[in-house]
């Protein structure tokens, strides 16, 4: 059953200089599930809140793509691109770390080879606690 598309629009007039109204996530969701509802259409919402149905239809794309997920626990969404960015960094972190990780396992193999050939003295490293 269909709601009878005469429903009264009432155009909201921002009173701030912004030409936008702003809306919270919460806002947006509630909305975009109200779009499920039996016998609701997008165009029918949109009407009901005075705004666009394209954007409407935009919410609920990024709501059907996960985008609004962490909205129901209040974290902020980061976006796909920033994401990917991040992963690449920690995967360039990790190659580094590894490299220097060798690295200190050479250089101890190296004082471990030169004391047994009497090049450096037995006496403890300076700084370095756990390396006999």
């Amino acid at each position: 059953m269909k709601k009878s598309s005469s429903v009264p629009v009432k155009p909201e007039v921002p009173s701030s200089p912004e030409r936008r109204r702003r809306r919270a996530p919460a806002e947006k969701l509630a909305m975009v599930e109200e779009t499920y509802a039996p016998g609701h259409t997008v165009s029918y919402v949109a009407r009901k809140h005075g705004i666009n149905p394209s954007q409407l239809f935009n919410w609920r794309r990024a709501y059907e793509g996960g985008a609004m997920s962490g909205i129901e626990a209040e974290d902020k969404v980061v976006p796909a691109a920033e994401m990917k960015k991040l992963q690449e960094r920690i995967r360039r972190l990790e190659r580094l770390l590894g490299q220097k990780t060798e690295d200190v396992e050479i250089l101890k193999e190296a004082i471990r080879i030169a004391r047994e050939k009497k090049l450096i003295s037995r006496a403890p490293l300076v700084g370095v606690e756990d390396f006999q």
